[in-house]
């Protein structure tokens, strides 16, 4: 993945090739190599949280010879992602084919129904991952592996970093995958310029109307009129996010948050981090050096390969590349 190359016909210099390497994927690359489709058959869990909500989870389990013994893949998706985003697919298809047992829990509010209570979800969440780790080692049985996806990759690690040496007894091997740890340089850099106006405006779109569900719940919540004015994610986690989930604001929520100053406090676990110098989303010159994390992290920053996008092939490409390299990086700690 070090030497990983778009291709020709979608290559770029500079900001354009990160965003069409990060669009085209997303929206029209297969998630597998073959010319026709082909499903993947979750099977959705409701689980009960100790807080008196749900998550859905979905499972796609292994064939059911050796099935006790088989690996877990379990993947954290991105903001406003779900197990149908493009990349938790890429992955689905790549653990099938493998054997391997999979599953993608949702974020709250993030599958498809409103959750109970007004708490959400934050790129932090390393509360919430535990829980979920831990009852997936529990019913699972076998060794288990973790990705996390963009945001999922962030709070993953520093569910990682919180847990020290106990992580490597839930998990054997985590990998974060475009993962923003600097929340604040990522912050910056999707606020302005054309990523405002496409990546902002596009996750706004979706988490502003979730956000006026949860008003309407739970009347007095937050600001209406400071959340319908927000403008990007410094003001929407300013008036929703930070103060829902205990912190004072954007700032304190952003540096209590992101993994970057914490990578060297990640041990006994291997830890893959992967991000590409073109993402969009990501200054390249904010992504960690060797010398910013300790023995039991890995840095991969190809040159190319937008944000959790990678493709290959003729066109319209494939994403397979992403868990064709991260997958096996994983399984090698099992």
């Amino acid at each position: 993945m070090q030497s990983y190359r778009a291709p020709r016909w979608l290559a770029g210099q500079g900001s354009w090739g990160g965003n069409v390497q990060t669009i085209w994927p997303a929206l029209f690359s297969r998630p597998h190599t073959s010319p026709t489709p082909s499903n993947v058959p979750y099977q959705r869990q409701r689980w009960d949280t100790p807080d008196g909500d749900f998550i859905d989870v979905d499972l796609l389990p292994a064939p059911s010879v050796g099935a006790e013994a088989s690996p877990l893949l379990v993947l954290f998706h991105g903001l406003e992602g779900s197990s149908r985003s493009h990349y938790a697919l890429a992955f689905a298809h790549w653990a099938r084919a493998r054997g391997w047992s999979y599953a993608v829990p949702h974020f709250r509010g993030c599958s498809g129904e409103l959750n109970l209570g007004p708490r959400s979800y934050h790129s932090g969440d390393f509360v919430e991952i535990d829980w979920i780790l831990r009852r997936l080692l529990a019913t699972h049985g076998a060794p288990m592996v973790a990705v996390g996806i963009s945001m999922g990759g962030n709070a993953l690690l520093r569910w990682a970093q919180e847990s020290g040496t106990e992580a490597v007894k839930v998990a054997k091997a985590v990998a974060a995958v475009s993962s923003p740890l600097d929340l604040a340089a990522a912050g910056e850099a999707i606020g302005r310029g054309f990523n405002r106006q496409v990546y902002t405006r596009m996750f706004l779109n979706s988490m502003k109307p979730k956000a006026m569900a949860k008003l309407a719940q739970f009347p007095g919540l937050f600001d209406e009129q400071a959340l319908r004015a927000s403008r990007d994610l410094f003001e929407f986690d300013n008036v929703f996010t930070a103060p829902l989930h205990g912190f004072t604001g954007t700032p304190d929520y952003w540096a209590r948050c992101s993994a970057q100053p914490r990578l060297k406090l990640i041990t006994g676990v291997p830890a893959l981090v992967l991000n590409a110098r073109n993402d969009p989303f990501i200054p390249g010159a904010s992504l960690p050096r060797p010398d910013e994390v300790g023995k039991w992290v890995t840095l991969w920053q190809p040159q190319e390969g937008g944000h959790v996008g990678f493709p290959a092939g003729p066109m319209p490409g494939h994403v397979t590349t992403l868990p064709e390299a991260v997958g096996p990086w994983l399984a090698q700690h099992l």
